[in-house]
């Protein structure tokens, strides 16, 4: 489920000073039944696997694959010497980058990580179409975990805009879907079955 820009703003995250400026393209929500109140960011990433790989639908597998094949034609997915001069790992607070539990810059697939804390992770992508960040941050419920998922987009050159508006219906009604489904389903494998929580607390 889509949420509006502001009710993600509102939430009390660092995200939100590191990224000003950013453009906030979408946030997604999805509530994840039990696993109790003290569930971390790490549970949740946990359970994700990348959209690329087997554990993925059969249409995500194959868009990443059709992505991957025109990034190697055009060029859009230079090999990176170390971290990009324009990362944002650069512009870290210090407090920020020493609270990390995975440290920043580290490379998951063709995203680097921010920072991930308890409640909250950050990750970027830079290629020649576009300048990305996940976030990733939970709150409690009465019933489990809140997940929100928002996406920022900052422009790279003048054909960002035209990428992000040709990609948008595949990533807002198959990619996305099918991620959160995935999730959802291993959350309820771990954690909605009594006692679970404490086996994986």
């Amino acid at each position: 489920m889509r949420i509006s820009p502001q009710q993600f703003t509102e939430l009390d995250l660092e995200v939100h000073e590191i990224l000003r400026g950013v453009p906030l393209n979408d946030v997604s929500v999805l509530d994840l039944p039990g696993g109790g109140a003290a569930r971390t960011i790490e549970d949740v990433r946990a359970l994700m696997h990348p959209p690329e790989s087997g554990s993925s639908s059969a249409p995500v597998r194959a868009l990443f694959w059709i992505r991957g094949v025109l990034g190697r034609l055009f060029g859009w997915d230079p090999a990176e010497e170390g971290l990009h001069a324009e990362s944002y790992v650069h512009k870290l607070p210090p407090e920020v980058a020493s609270r990390s539990s995975v440290p920043p810059g580290t490379r998951e697939g063709p995203f680097r990580v921010l920072y991930v804390l308890p409640r909250e992770a950050v990750s970027e992508i830079r290629n020649a179409t576009v300048h990305a960040f996940s976030c990733m941050a939970i709150r409690p419920t009465a019933e489990g975990q809140r997940l929100y998922w928002a996406v920022y987009v900052k422009p790279v050159s003048r054909w960002t805009s035209v990428y992000m508006a040709l990609i948008e219906p595949f990533r807002r009604f198959i990619v996305y879907p099918s991620i959160l489904r995935q999730l959802r389903g291993a959350w309820q494998a771990a954690y909605a079955e009594p006692g679970a929580a404490s086996e994986h607390g």
